[in-house]
């Protein structure tokens, strides 16, 4: 078996590959970037494909008012699906991505990509598996952007997001971007669930008291 680079750890369906496949997965650059950097931004052309060995970077997409809301992230053994896009199409980024933390990652030029693509089923497996994930996900973020209310989304956010001890991180106007809603329609909600004992605001994060009520709130079903 040929011996091939350290990071396919992140990527075992990578680590049978042989031959030129093999050759050009030795070809990508390992890059660092620290936590806050802009990978890449709109109306930027897209000239290598990413694949994330560690560290989160999340997409988020702007309107015309400014608002914000994130599309999706790219964890560890991931890669994007916008870039994917912008690579098989030639268009230019429409969105933003920013590591949530220090975040390394592979790069892959524009013809080691297409290369990779034409001659490793297992290599385009791990690109349109991951597209088709990230494809459902936004369909869901649409529905309910689309069809719930802003209480049902966030209740369900806050229960997702849960932490140790019941802890919620993150300010009003972080939670607001992952909704793609204003701070203000976030900050009365939160107000309200603290009224009916849901939760207990503090400064720069939430502390859920009852968790049974914030999921009644969205109509959980236990299966």
């Amino acid at each position: 078996m040929q011996n091939l680079p350290k990071w396919t750890a992140a990527f075992p369906s990578l680590q049978g590959l042989q031959g030129e496949a093999a050759r050009l997965l030795e070809r990508g650059e390992l890059a660092t970037f620290p936590k806050g950097a802009v990978l890449f931004e709109p109306g930027q052309a897209c000239r290598a494909y990413l694949l994330v060995v560690r560290g989160s970077v999340r997409v988020s997409h702007s309107g015309e008012g400014g608002r914000e809301v994130v599309l999706y992230r790219v964890e560890p053994g991931e890669s994007c699906i916008l870039t994917t896009s912008c690579l098989l199409s030639g268009r230019n980024y429409a969105s933003e991505a920013v590591a949530e933390t220090e975040v390394e990652a592979v790069l892959f030029s524009r013809p080691d990509f297409e290369a990779l693509l034409s001659l490793s089923a297992e290599f385009r497996d791990l690109v349109f598996s991951v597209f088709g994930e990230r494809l459902l996900d936004l369909l869901l973020l649409i529905d309910g952007l689309a069809f719930q209310r802003v209480d049902e989304r966030l209740a369900r956010l806050l229960v997702q997001r849960m932490g140790p001890e019941n802890q919620v991180e993150g300010t009003h106007r972080q939670l607001a971007e992952e909704l793609g809603t204003a701070r203000e329609v976030v900050s009365r909600r939160l107000k309200a669930f603290e009224e009916r004992g849901l939760v207990r605001l503090r400064r720069g994060g939430i502390e859920i008291l009852d968790l049974g009520g914030l999921r009644g709130v969205y109509g959980y079903r236990r299966r």
